[in-house]
């Protein structure tokens, strides 16, 4: 009679090392960091997410700084794609069409990068250069620059403002009922602020 072949002892859900441990970091990262901000995720914390060891971390991407980089100041978002998208329309709509571009790409994130950009503002010095190249430089300053308006920076600064602070009132703060309102009654009452703002009088 042959001798039962004796199994591997159980990895518990760990994952191989290899590029999908890296994957799995970088995914786990954007959760946690968009959950607790840079100073409130441990990298302990991610390990666990990703079903790594946290030795893994290190491995990969020398910490906690270098993975904050890599998962959240890369931005998963390519500005020419969205300004080309944005401006497909009547000028007059532009407005409505930011708020539910950015709005409806949010919340399938749950408020996702932005949320981990916001709750590390305070604790990375990086975060603020991310969210104003992002907002203010690779999208709404392309906008203006399309749609030719005067005082081009001012308009892109203030577009940016209201959808950083809609961002933050629905994701972060969570005020209710903004927080769970559908993107369309948001596109209704935030819009026409941001039309204003785009190609409206800024004088009182």
């Amino acid at each position: 009679m042959s001798e039962p072949v004796q199994q591997e002892p159980s990895r518990r859900g760990r994952r191989p090392r290899g590029a999908d441990t890296r994957a799995a970091l970088l995914a786990a990262a954007r959760e946690v960091f968009s959950e607790q901000g840079y100073d409130g995720a441990t990298v302990r914390a991610i390990a666990g997410r990703a079903g790594v060891d946290a030795a893994m971390v290190n491995h990969w991407f020398g910490g906690k700084d270098k993975l904050f980089s890599e998962a959240v100041l890369q931005l998963p978002f390519n500005p020419n794609e969205i300004v080309a998208e944005l401006l497909q329309g009547d000028v007059d709509d532009l407005g409505s069409r930011i708020v539910r571009r950015f709005v409806t790409t949010w919340d399938v994130q749950g408020g996702g990068v932005f949320a981990a950009l916001i709750r590390s503002v305070a604790a990375h010095e990086q975060v603020a250069h991310a969210l104003r190249d992002f907002f203010t430089r690779h999208v709404f300053g392309q906008v203006m620059g399309k749609i030719a308006a005067d005082r081009p920076e001012l308009r892109a600064n203030l577009v940016a403002s209201q959808l950083i602070g809609l961002g933050v009132t629905r994701y972060v703060a969570e005020f209710e009922p903004l927080a769970s309102a559908d993107v369309e009654t948001l596109v209704a009452a935030v819009g026409p602020n941001v039309q204003r703002y785009l190609t409206g009088s800024l004088s009182s």
